[in-house]
């Protein structure tokens, strides 16, 4: 049983109560089956996270809730930002087939537990799980908290990194502000999942031949600054002001078959030494690529993607968790629901939920200007 639902209104009482309606009367719940209740809600919304929990809880019946504030939302066919909105979607899976998590901590005690439940290579817990999660972006410890769960739960990472006003706008069972919540699937649970780029290569792949830290200084030996004006061609070179905010560096990810990337921010230049600064630091011997957003080859890798998702998928699909960039949406595709329409020309009429994060994960590794699309089978 996979079912959807979002409301938007002016007050959380309000989108709460047309939410539950639309959910409508859900089904007894079989034996051997839990049920879980995915939520995410727009910013203006963040301060009642906990009113809203209690009050699908009391109209739903439904215990088990992980989910998050957005940037923005995503609920069956719409999205939306400003308004103040919630979407919501409840599924049934196998009891023990799922958990919640609600620290980092909880992070360890899940996966040491998992670990000593292994056994039989033919048991629930053979393989490793996907795990959603939602990082805080506010925390200067983040990409350390998913580096850390990523190495303790061996598992499959996906989600995004939250930011919001209010502290305690995550929640895993309980509203929290404790910077890392989620959910960890078994194998048992039918998944797949992909990533889209929302950026595409303006110039060959350099290799950096000096660099301290996150300061490009030469890249194949010539000045950094001189590459990246290159690349980006006379009329950006003469004023590189103008490509701030659509030019950004791209680091491969290694041993990637399918030439994928991640995208980091520029964040400084050096005229008079040649020096290009960098969201990450780098090492002497690292590859790296100047690239560019551009929505028509966005939408381009976004339907080349969903179009692979869906033969993987075989038809199979049930449900569906998106997380995708601020900086995509309206922002990029310059209409809203533009990306969810394009998801349910290739993968159909399913329940679907999901946020606009101010960063995503996928296979463990964080990512700018990224749509990435689970699939529960």
């Amino acid at each position: 049983m996979f079912r959807s639902a979002h409301a938007q209104s002016v007050t959380w009482e309000s989108a709460s109560t047309d939410c539950i309606a639309a959910l409508g009367a859900l089904p007894a719940l079989e034996s051997g089956m839990a049920r879980l209740g995915v939520i995410y809600v727009t910013e203006k919304l963040a301060p009642h996270m906990g009113a809203i929990i209690e009050a699908m809880r009391d109209g739903t019946g439904v215990a088990d809730w992980v989910g998050s504030a957005g940037l923005g939302i995503v609920g069956d066919d719409e999205d939306f930002f400003d308004e103040a909105a919630i979407a919501v979607m409840v599924a049934d899976f196998p009891a023990g087939s799922y958990q919640l998590l609600q620290s980092a901590e909880a992070v360890s005690r899940v996966s040491a537990a998992r670990g000593e439940a292994k056994g039989d290579p033919k048991d629930d817990f053979a393989g490793p799980p996907l795990v959603v999660l939602h990082a805080d972006a506010g925390r200067a410890d983040v990409v350390d908290l998913i580096d850390k769960a990523s190495a303790e739960t061996q598992g499959y990472l996906i989600g995004g990194l939250t930011m919001s006003e209010t502290a305690r706008h995550q929640v895993a069972g309980v509203v929290t502000d404790s910077g890392l919540t989620g959910v960890m699937f078994e194998p048992k649970v039918g998944i797949v999942t992909s990533l889209s780029q929302g950026c595409g290569p303006i110039g060959d792949l350099h290799t950096i031949t000096r660099a301290v830290n996150n300061y490009m200084f030469e890249l194949d030996g010539k000045p950094a600054l001189d590459v990246l004006k290159y690349d980006v061609g006379e009329v950006l070179a003469r004023d590189l002001r103008r490509a701030a905010g659509f030019i950004h560096a791209a680091l491969p990810v290694a041993g990637s078959d399918t030439g994928d990337y991640v995208v980091r921010n520029l964040i400084g230049i050096d005229d008079s030494e040649g020096i290009v600064a960098i969201a990450e630091n780098v090492e002497v011997g690292d590859r790296v690529m100047f690239v560019s957003r551009d929505s028509n080859a966005a939408a381009r890798d976004f339907q080349s993607m969903l179009a692979k998702l869906a033969a993987r998928a075989d038809g199979k699909a049930k449900g569906a968790l998106f997380i995708s960039c601020i900086a995509r949406g309206p922002s990029m595709f310059g209409a809203r629901g533009t990306e969810v329409q394009m998801i349910r020309d290739a993968i159909g009429d399913i329940p679907l939920v999901g946020m606009y994060a101010n960063g995503e994960i996928s296979n463990s590794r964080l990512y700018g200007y990224t749509g990435v699309l689970t699939l529960f089978l």
